[in-house]
């Protein structure tokens, strides 16, 4: 599955820069959050997107207003439900590449891709 395997090379990239995963895929009835995870005065919302190439667009192209609202909502829910110090930031992570290929997969991670 494209999608799981880009949010374990999400997950591996980000713990190389630092990031503490604390949950992944948490999901209610607004949507679903990627990847949860903390690094200094930031919890951090991760929404992954996955792509062969940028050929056509950039994965984050996919991350609309409307998703990204969905997200927000979904994060106010897992705040209300694991109280925190930390200061809320949302990332896309997007992962250019294909599983069971020889080629290392490029990542571009864009932090604070929008607001909360």
């Amino acid at each position: 599955m494209k999608g799981a395997w880009g949010e374990s090379v999400a997950r591996d990239y980000l713990a190389h820069k630092g990031y503490r995963t604390i949950e992944t895929n948490f999901r209610t009835r607004f949507g679903e959050i990627d990847i949860i995870a903390e690094r200094g005065e930031y919890i951090v919302f991760v929404e992954v997107k996955t792509r062969k190439s940028d050929r056509f667009a950039a994965a984050c192209a996919s991350v609309t207003p409307a998703k990204q609202q969905r997200i927000v909502a979904t994060a106010s829910l897992w705040l209300q439900q694991h109280p925190t110090a930390l200061q809320p930031r949302f990332d896309v992570v997007e992962v250019y590449g294909e599983q069971g290929t020889a080629k290392v997969p490029r990542i571009n991670h864009l932090e604070n891709a929008f607001g909360g």
